[in-house]
């Protein structure tokens, strides 16, 4: 008989991605006031421990997005949803958990907060290239039309926020009483009174 060799080939853990919705009214409505928000985040957890089959349902196994938790808290303590949907990945034996749907008040922050992080990164990407050019020096290339375009736009916006400052100053000019020379003198008597 021939031999036959098998090779185990290290099978990566792909992520699980699932979709659930966890109804939090049942389990809130049993509690004082005081604690529904804290019960239904422990309820997320504990919904997501059965569901996804964590060892020992270990809740600390299971982390939340900051933009759920802040979604959970948004009506305060004594008010949570009645339900949530959420988007749950698994990776290994970690659990972690994101709102399926940014309510517009939350997607709104968290494109801020990319932009943010964008632009931070983008400003390290300018420091590394500038650090680079200083060890090597280099003849100074002249400005690329991606330059020159940048600086039409800025002059552009300069003119148009200065076209909107006249409309404001010309609308507050129109509105203002014509006796409104006398006002401040006015209005100092009545201070030092």
């Amino acid at each position: 008989m021939a031999e036959t060799k098998t090779t185990k080939t290290p099978v990566k853990e792909e992520k699980k991605e699932k979709e659930y919705i966890i109804p939090l009214r049942e389990k809130c409505r049993v509690v004082p006031r005081y604690k529904k928000t804290n019960k239904a985040v422990k309820s997320v957890k504990e919904f997501l421990a059965r569901h996804m089959k964590v060892r020992d349902r270990d809740l600390d196994k299971i982390r939340l997005d900051s933009y759920l938790n802040e979604f959970l808290w948004a009506r305060g303590i004594k008010n949570p949803p009645h339900k949530v949907k959420v988007k749950v990945y698994k990776e290994g034996e970690l659990i972690r958990v994101e709102l399926a749907e940014l309510p517009k008040k939350l997607a709104d922050k968290k494109a801020r907060k990319d932009k943010i992080e964008n632009a931070a990164l983008e400003i390290v990407k300018k420091k590394k290239a500038e650090a680079k050019k200083a060890e090597k020096p280099a003849e100074e290339a002249p400005k690329s039309e991606d330059k020159k375009e940048e600086e039409k736009e800025k002059k552009s916006a300069v003119v148009e926020a200065g076209a909107e400052m006249e409309k404001a100053a010309a609308k507050k000019m129109k509105h203002t009483a014509k006796g409104s020379v006398k006002a401040p003198a006015v209005q100092r008597k009545a201070l030092s009174r």
